[in-house]
This record gives structure tokens, sequence and C-alpha cells, in this order.
């Protein structure tokens, strides 16, 4: 029997929104790699935990073989495996170059 369909909410704490976006990078270890997820958000959200996990992601140490790309924003689509997932790198290019403009 398939799993009943539930909500995803966005992961800012008091939010209460659905969450419309997975903030997620590549990661491998030279042999299996995955969508390590760093937040689902709506789009209210989306620039501050965008920029949330970009910080965390600078902050990571990979070890020999292990790889882990900046994130990325892709649309969260019910039924869709994180392969199938489109990837919104116009938006991931607009916000960067919004936080650029910013910084001092």
């Amino acid at each position: 029997m398939p799993m009943p369909p539930y909500p995803l909410f966005c992961y800012r704490p008091g939010c209460g929104r659905l969450a419309i976006y997975k903030i997620a990078a590549r990661w491998s270890d030279g042999v299996t790699q995955e969508l390590k997820t760093y937040a689902l958000t709506c789009t209210d959200c989306l620039p501050e935990l965008f920029r949330r996990s970009c910080a965390k992601q600078a902050a990571c140490r990979t070890v020999a073989g292990e790889t882990l790309d900046k994130p990325g924003i892709y649309e969260l689509t019910r039924g869709r495996r994180d392969q199938q997932l489109h990837r919104l790198t116009q938006l991931e290019q607009q916000l960067r170059s919004e936080d650029k403009k910013d910084q001092p």
C-alpha cells in the first residue's frame, strides 16, 4: 500500500507555510552520491535559508575523495526523487548577486 501524501513545511522556525523549494548540495564519497539537504523552504523564507545554507556548506570539511558542491535550489515536486528535481540555477544566481550587492 503506497504511503499517503503528507505536507512538507518550511524549516524556518515559526513559519508554518508549505515548502516549495529544497536547498541541497551534491555530495559524494567517490562511490555514492546524493543530495545533502540543507533546508526545505517557502518563497518568503528562501533568501534567508539559502544564505544560511551557503554559510553552512562553506564551513563543512571533507575528507580525501569526498566532494560537496555549493548548495542549489530545487523545485519540490511530489513523487519525484532527488535526481528528478528541477534545479533553478537562475534563481540561485539572482540570490547570490543580491547578497554580493549587500556586502561592503
